[in-house]
């Protein structure tokens, strides 16, 4: 598989196999992705890779907490606090997609509730990886981090391998941090789901479309 191919395939995926991932596989992914471009060699990326009983004590939790009373702030502001369009129309559109495909009417609450909690199950992956950047980096080091997790999600990619990357899993940062034992000065990013993909799951069936070069390029010669 080449480069242009793993762009065009990959995609985030939200039903997985109950099949272990190798952990040779993990180490292989990151070993490459940690060759991304950080500005004067940063390297900001800090991650935990959790499964088995580590992974469902989390997801307990977090299910809790979705469930619950529980509210907090995430570490940072990862959506607009004012959809404006264009963004406002893709967002919904995206949804609807979603929910279309799995056949989950406006009305149906509860359908759309038991969907959502998926998110904080990791879409049941058997892995998930947590990401963290300290507290005193600046914006420049998060556009450095996004090139690390498209590395990262190419060579699962490469691998065979499915992923989606989740801000949902970033929604109670200190559920997370306790359980992992990360210092209060890091903030979580996200948290992405890895595993192998059930290609028969219907909420795998869908692909969200992309603009055309000239609704976001301009040429200059």
């Amino acid at each position: 598989m080449n480069v242009s191919q793993a762009l065009l395939q990959r995609k985030s995926v939200r039903a997985y196999l109950d099949k272990t991932v190798e952990k040779e596989k993990i180490e292989l992914i990151l070993e490459h992705a940690k060759h991304a471009p950080s500005g004067v060699n940063m390297q900001p990326w800090d991650l935990c890779v959790v499964s088995g009983e580590s992974k469902r004590a989390i997801e307990t939790k977090l299910l809790e907490a979705f469930n619950g009373s529980h509210d907090e702030p995430m570490d940072y502001e990862y959506y607009p606090l004012t959809w404006n369009e264009p963004y406002k129309t893709r967002r919904r559109n995206t949804g609807l997609l979603m929910y279309k495909t799995l056949d989950i009417r406006r009305e149906d609450t509860e359908k759309q509730h038991k969907q959502w909690e998926q998110n904080y199950r990791a879409f049941d992956a058997p892995v998930v990886m947590y990401f963290f950047i300290d507290e005193s980096l600046e914006k420049g080091s998060y556009i450095d981090y996004g090139m690390f997790l498209q590395s990262i999600m190419l060579m699962a990619e490469e691998l065979g391998l499915a992923t989606c990357t989740q801000a949902a899993l970033a929604q109670y940062p200190s559920i997370v941090k306790e359980a992992l034992d990360v210092p209060k000065n890091k903030k979580l990013l996200c948290g992405i789901a890895l595993g192998y993909e059930e290609k028969n799951a219907l909420v795998n069936s869908y692909r969200t479309s992309r603009i055309e070069l000239d609704e976001f390029v301009k040429f200059f010669y």
